[in-house]
C-alpha cells in the first residue's frame, strides 16, 4: 500500500461521529499552497511522514484527513479515535500540537478549537465540582466568587501572609490565594504557611459565619504534589492550586485523580500559557487550553479579564461559554477574572462575563489606602451592588470604603 501525502487531504469527506475534529490557522509556506501544507499537517499530526511509503498493511485508518479548507486560513482536520491512548492527554496533544508546530511547510500555524466526541472525552475525569464550588464549598451564593492574592506576591513571611488573609476574609472574601510563584521558599515554607493560613482562616470563619479558604499553591515535581494536596486536606482546606502549564498536563491528571480521593477541588493557574497562545497565528489558542483543562479535571481556571484588567486582550466571554456548555455530561468549569481588577472596574467585568464566576484582586484590595481590610469591603460592595443591580456609586453612598476606592483608582485600567 502506498502513502502520500495526497491520501491526508480529502475536500469531501464528512467527520465520523467518533472524529477529534480540530480547527487550525495556517499559514503556508512561501512555496507552498494552502492544500499542500494542510496535507502535511494531517500527515505529520497521525501516520505520514515526508517519503512516499509502500508498507504491506493497511493504516488508512488511522490517518488524520483534513477536509475543510477556508479563504481566511482555517484548515479542519479529523482525527479517528483509535488514534488516541483512553485518557492520555499528553499523546492527544503530542498528535494534534506536537511536530507540526515547527514544520517548514507552514511558516505559522495555530491550533484554534477543538470539537470533542463522546468516545474520547468520556475517557477523562473533568471537574469534581466546577462552578458549584460557590455554594458546596463556599458561602457565594449568587455573587461572584472572592478571591485575593496577597501582595507584595512573594516575600511576604508566612505570619504576614497568614495575617494579609485573615484581613481580606474579615472584609467579605471568600478565599486567599497563593500566587503562581510562591510554593515552598526559605522566607514562606510551605507547610508553616498553610498551617498559619487556616488557623486564622478558621478564625475569620468563627467571627463571620461564612466559610472562608485558601487557594494553596501545591504545584512541584509530581509526587511532592500530590504530598502537599494530602497536607492541605489533613489541614483541612477544600482546595489546592495547579499551575497547569508549568506543571504539565500528565501532572495535573495525576493530581486529579489523589484528589478525587481527598475530596479537593483544583483551581487552575494558567501561568505560561501566553508562551502559546499569545500571537494571534501561532500555537495554540486559550480556547484550546481550557478545554485540556477541563477534561484533565480543574474546577477553576483563570481565563481573562474581558480587555480589562492588566493582561492582554483575548476571547474571555467564549472561553467562558465553552467552560460553561455540556462536554458530554463532564461537570463545568468556574472561569477566573483576575489581573489588574479593582472596584472601580468590577462592573464592567461582570458585564461581560456574568456572575458566575470567580473575581479575583490584589493590589486592587491590598492597596486600598486604608488597608487590606477596607479594599477586601469595598471590593466585594462592589461586586454585591452589581449583582444588586446598582452602580458602584449608588453602593458607595453606603460604603465608605468603597468610596475611598473609586476616588483612588476610578475606573482606570492599569497596565
Amino acid at each position: 500500500m502506498g502513502i502520500q501525502y495526497d491520501d491526508f487531504l480529502d475536500t469531501a469527506y464528512s467527520p465520523a461521529a467518533d472524529d477529534l475534529r480540530c480547527t487550525f490557522r495556517i499559514v503556508p509556506a512561501s512555496d507552498m499552497s494552502m492544500e499542500a501544507a494542510a496535507a502535511r499537517v494531517a500527515s505529520e499530526s497521525s501516520n505520514g511522514t515526508w517519503a512516499a511509503l509502500d508498507v504491506e498493511t493497511d493504516v488508512s485508518r488511522l490517518s488524520a484527513v483534513a477536509y475543510a479548507l477556508r479563504d481566511d486560513g482555517t484548515v479542519k482536520v479529523a482525527y479517528p479515535a483509535d488514534l488516541f491512548e483512553d485518557g492520555n492527554l499528553a499523546q492527544v496533544l503530542s498528535c494534534i500540537a506536537g511536530n507540526i508546530m515547527g514544520m517548514k511547510a507552514v511558516e505559522s500555524i495555530r491550533l484554534e478549537d477543538c470539537e470533542w466526541p463522546a468516545a474520547l472525552a468520556e475517557d477523562f475525569p473533568g471537574p469534581r465540582y466546577g462552578s458549584a464550588v460557590k455554594h458546596r464549598l463556599l458561602d457565594a451564593g449568587d455573587r461572584p466568587a472572592l478571591a485575593t492574592v496577597p501582595k507584595p506576591k512573594v516575600g511576604l513571611p508566612p505570619e504576614a501572609h497568614a495575617q494579609v488573609g485573615y484581613d481580606a476574609w474579615m472584609g467579605g472574601v471568600d478565599l486567599l490565594k497563593d500566587d503562581e510563584n510562591l510554593t515552598d521558599q526559605s522566607f514562606n515554607p510551605f507547610e508553616e504557611r498553610v498551617t498559619r493560613s487556616f488557623d486564622r482562616a478558621d478564625e475569620a470563619e468563627s467571627e463571620t459565619g461564612d466559610r472562608k479558604d485558601y487557594l494553596v499553591n501545591i504545584t512541584a515535581e509530581t509526587d511532592e504534589m500530590v504530598r502537599r494536596a494530602e497536607f492541605v486536606a489533613d489541614h483541612g482546606g477544600r482546595f489546592v492550586m495547579v499551575d497547569i502549564v508549568t506543571a504539565g498536563w500528565s501532572a495535573l491528571q495525576t493530581v486529579r485523580e489523589r484528589t478525587d480521593d481527598l475530596d479537593l477541588a483544583i483551581h487552575a493557574h494558567r501561568a505560561m500559557h501566553a508562551a502559546f497562545d499569545r500571537l494571534p497565528h501561532h500555537g495554540v489558542s486559550m480556547r484550546c487550553l481550557a478545554q485540556f483543562a477541563r477534561l484533565a479535571g480543574v474546577d477553576h481556571l483563570h481565563t481573562g479579564t474581558a480587555g480589562f484588567g492588566k493582561l492582554a486582550n483575548e476571547d474571555t466571554v467564549g472561553i467562558n461559554a465553552w467552560l460553561r456548555s455540556d462536554l458530554h455530561g463532564l461537570a463545568d468549569v468556574l472561569p477566573v477574572a483576575s489581573g489588574g481588577l479593582h472596584p472601580g472596574i468590577v462592573d464592567s467585568v461582570l458585564d461581560e462575563t456574568g456572575g458566575d464566576v470567580m473575581i479575583q484582586a490584589g493590589g486592587g484590595i491590598h492597596g486600598h489606602p486604608d488597608g487590606t481590610r477596607a479594599g477586601a469591603e469595598a471590593f466585594r460592595a462592589a461586586a454585591e451592588a452589581w449583582v444588586e443591580g446598582e452602580s458602584p456609586d449608588e453602593r458607595a453612598e453606603e460604603v465608605p470604603a468603597l468610596r475611598v476606592a473609586l476616588d483612588k483608582w476610578g475606573t482606570e485600567t492599569p497596565r
